[in-house]
């Protein structure tokens, strides 16, 4: 790795990196828009990712009615958002780095906008998946969107808090997948379902082409090339902490939106006899935990390595609470797990904020994409691995449900081992 190249990914003067933190600007360059509208803007985004990503859960049924889907199949037309969404990561984070916010979220959520649309109306369930690959790259930037925004306006001190509301504010999009969206199922189908997210989804474009503006460079500092902001991402991906960041969080938001996105609403229908609605209500409670959660983490300040025990003990509990739902016991056991795993989403702020300590700012959006695409691969791979465990279960006549819960203990234990055992960053400040 050259001289220049180093520096650029492990800054100088702060904890592995980065420029001095700028100062909180209150409107937009002549525009007179105030920074917390334009957040709420990229916020009002991730939102409706969230909800695009969960509604798998609650079209299950009438999909394998509609469609004849097997199970497997209803796990790939849910793998087919988050795959496509973590193959987009990288050229994103390039995107955001070079052109900013504004420009890379609404050029991108207009194909989410026009993936809803061809949904509601698709004749087959290929063109269903199909659908889903347009949505999950129209999402892409989408909390990623948000964060290089507060990484690029606000000083450091404010990133955790300021991210963590970012990630409640985008649990809006789970509460819309818990009881109003069951309720739009039961009483029109799936499609209507769809066809509400699409118009949506353009009141939401619409307010960040109105809203949002990107910040200019500064005087004398010009925008990297496209080939040297893709050359930057070997040498990211080649420093020591990395690895152990990319496992953990490649299994850990992925334990959570498997269990929201896919199997949650099932089991507890099969298991306990709860109908959609009933159903949709607990979805709603989880969903609302997880609203809760990242601002209480976000709260923390512990230092870099306070901030990593934190993280590894919350996820043992996160864990454990898996651990429960394979148990069996009770459906008051089941509900107190699966609301409690939607607090618990709140520790992931911190793995952001462990990203945004280890590398500088001035390949941020580069090191977000990384770490969103070993996310978000991770969810394609866990709902597809545990789509095919369930259905050879099912096929068996067995309960689908304890291989299912079983193979995501299992990735999460490999997960926190790797991210405690394999190196962590270093450098003037982490010790702190």
């Amino acid at each position: 790795m050259d001289r220049d190249t180093s520096a650029a990914l492990t800054g100088n003067g702060r904890a592995l990196g980065g420029t001095p933190p700028r100062q909180a600007q209150t409107a937009s360059a002549g525009a007179g828009v105030p920074l917390w509208a334009m957040l709420a803007a990229l916020s009002a985004v991730a939102a409706m990712s969230q909800a695009f990503r969960t509604v798998a859960t609650l079209f299950a049924g009438e999909l394998k009615l509609e469609f004849g889907a097997s199970t497997q199949e209803i796990g790939l037309f849910a793998g087919a958002f988050h795959l496509s969404f973590a193959l987009a990561q990288i050229p994103i984070g390039v995107a955001l780095d070079l052109f900013g916010p504004r420009r890379t979220v609404c050029a991108a959520f207009l194909l989410a906008c026009l993936g809803a649309l061809v949904s509601a109306l698709a004749p087959n369930l290929p063109v269903l998946i199909a659908s889903q690959v347009l949505i999950g790259v129209g999402c892409a930037p989408a909390f990623l969107g948000a964060i290089v925004f507060v990484t690029n306006r606000y000083p450091a001190r404010q990133f955790a808090r300021l991210s963590g509301l970012v990630l409640s504010f985008s649990g809006i999009g789970m509460l819309m997948t818990g009881t109003p969206l069951a309720l739009v199922v039961e009483t029109w189908s799936w499609r209507a379902g769809f066809l509400a997210l699409a118009a949506l989804s353009i009141l939401v474009l619409v307010a960040n082409v109105l809203l949002v503006r990107d910040e200019a460079p500064a005087p004398g500092r010009g925008r990297p090339n496209l080939s040297v902001a893709f050359a930057e991402i070997g040498p990211l991906l080649a420093q020591r902490h990395t690895l152990g960041i990319l496992l953990l969080g490649g299994v850990s938001y992925a334990a959570f939106l498997t269990l929201r996105g896919l199997w949650a609403v099932p089991m507890l229908m099969d298991r306990h006899g709860f109908g959609l609605v009933v159903s949709g209500h607990i979805m709603l409670a989880t969903s609302l935990a997880a609203l809760l959660g990242p601002p209480v983490f976000g709260l923390l300040k512990p230092g870099n390595r306070g901030r990593r025990c934190w993280i590894v003990a919350s996820a043992a509990l996160y864990m454990a609470a898996f651990a429960a739902l394979a148990g069996q016991s009770s459906s008051l056991v089941d509900i107190a797990a699966v609301v409690l795993l939607g607090f618990m989403t709140g520790y992931f702020i911190l793995q952001y904020a462990d990203v945004r300590a280890a590398y500088a700012d001035a390949v941020a959006g580069r090191a977000f994409a990384v770490f969103n695409t070993a996310i978000f691969l991770g969810v394609a791979v866990m709902q597809w691995l545990t789509g095919l465990v369930g259905s050879f279960a099912a096929a068996r006549d067995a309960d689908p449900y304890l291989p299912v819960f079983a193979v995501i203990i299992v990735l999460l234990a490999a997960g926190i081992a790797s991210f405690v055992l394999l190196p962590w960053p270093r450098g003037k400040g982490w010790e702190r």
